[in-house]
């Protein structure tokens, strides 16, 4: 009776969570209470199950990206990309593709297209040209240069901790793979719109007077932020060394950056995004009630049976099976709930963490990558899309998934084929 109860309970949350009935924060926390208030187990149990890392390292990556945000830096680097390439549409389009990679990796992919995007639909406009090919080159950029990282992209935090992978292990095993397919995704934008942007003279003459040094606000707080993020980038990749969690270090130089930027703490604790904070923790205790059921053993033991147990066929299963799912409602969920999964094959079938990893990195690829086949494929895509709605223009789903779609099943091809030749 209570393995079902807990089955309704997830599902039911899961389907508010994709038809957006009610807030997904709302919906996650709700489905959580639920579990803890209906006896599927106590509350200290379900406290168990939430990953503080992982809610540590975002909160305090969010205050370090907003106190960085105030000196603006981002405008300014926008406008020093359009000027580098003279305003030239295409090229103008591929390097703001390419900043948005950038940053994505080294931030986040939802903080990226928040400061880059309506910088951009300003230089389009500037330009009288269609803003909508920026705007989708820029999500696909966002998802793709944040699975490079362990901070790019919400799943690659989630998996970090269970899976006891470096900021470098990241690094090592998803950078490469991450440059080839921003590299061939933008070869592919190239040839797609290099005939449909097209420019005058006056326009492009407009958009190069201006200065981008008018964009920074505040050039004390710019040495600030960005000497703190280096060395909160430096722990991350020392993390292991100094046997420091990520957590704590993001969070340390959250704060050490608000003792020097002097700022009011209620202001800046304002900027965390707490709507994501709780999703995230309501997310942890669902699947926690899974674990409780027993249900993930069950489904660890058909997936084994399904695939022979081979790893190979598994890490093909999952990168294929997380591209999918993950083009067609928000990746989130569905890695917190592959996460234990995959600790629980490898259990039951015996693997080394060696021998696991594959299947880690087929997951981080999968879902980070899948986010890019439809338009609420994943965070970064929804919030572009409304910052288009609210310039007056207009992203749909079908305009977005003939371009998004292929695209996406292109890089996972790419990604199969690298853990095919690296791994096996």
């Amino acid at each position: 009776m209570t393995l079902i109860l807990t089955l309704v309970i997830f599902v039911a949350t899961y389907a508010l969570i994709v038809t957006e009935k009610i807030p997904r924060a709302v919906a996650a926390a709700l489905g959580a209470c639920l579990l803890i208030l209906l006896g599927v187990f106590p509350q200290e149990t379900a406290v168990e199950h939430i990953d503080w890392n992982t809610l540590g390292l975002l909160i305090g990556m969010m205050i370090i990206v907003d106190l960085t945000r105030r000196s603006g830096v981002f405008g300014f680097l926008a406008i020093w990309v359009a000027k580098k390439v003279k305003g030239n549409p295409i090229r103008l389009l591929i390097s703001l593709a390419i900043l948005t990679a950038v940053l994505s990796a080294f931030l986040d992919n939802v903080t990226t297209v928040l400061l880059v995007v309506p910088v951009s639909i300003v230089i389009a406009e500037t330009l009288k040209l269609n803003p909508i090919p920026f705007l989708i080159t820029q999500i696909l950029a966002s998802n793709i240069g944040g699975t490079a990282t362990l901070i790019g992209d919400p799943p690659n935090i989630m998996i970090a901790g269970p899976a006891e992978l470096t900021f470098m292990d990241f690094m090592v095993n998803l950078a490469p793979v991450t440059i080839v397919i921003l590299a061939v995704t933008l070869l592919g934008f190239y040839f797609l719109y290099r005939q449909k942007l097209k420019t005058d003279k006056e326009s492009i003459a407009l958009l190069l007077s201006q200065n981008e040094y008018d964009y920074i606000k505040d050039w004390a707080q710019l040495k600030r932020s960005l000497a703190v993020l280096a060395l909160t980038i430096v722990g991350f990749m020392l993390h292991a060394v100094i046997h420091v969690e990520t957590a704590t270090i993001a969070l340390a130089g959250g704060m050490l950056l608000m003792v020097l930027s002097r700022e009011e703490p209620e202001e800046v604790f304002l900027a965390i995004e707490w709507p994501t904070i709780f999703f995230f923790t309501g997310l942890f205790v669902l699947v926690g009630g899974l674990v409780e059921v027993g249900v993930l053993d069950k489904v660890a033991e058909w997936s084994l049976g399904l695939t022979g147990g081979v790893p190979v066929v598994m890490a093909m299963l999952i990168v294929w099976l997380s591209a999918i799912f993950s083009a067609f409602v928000d990746n989130i969920p569905f890695v917190a709930t592959m996460i234990p999964l995959i600790q629980k094959i490898g259990v039951l079938g015996g693997l080394t963490p060696e021998q696991l990893q594959p299947l880690w990195w087929s997951l981080a690829l999968g879902a980070c990558l899948g986010g890019n086949g439809t338009i609420v494929g994943a965070s970064a895509n929804v919030i572009v899309s409304g910052i288009a709605e609210k310039n007056g223009y207009t992203i749909s789903y079908k305009k977005y998934f003939l371009i998004g779609f292929p695209f996406m099943i292109l890089s996972i091809v790419i990604a199969s084929a690298y853990i095919l030749l690296r791994y096996y």
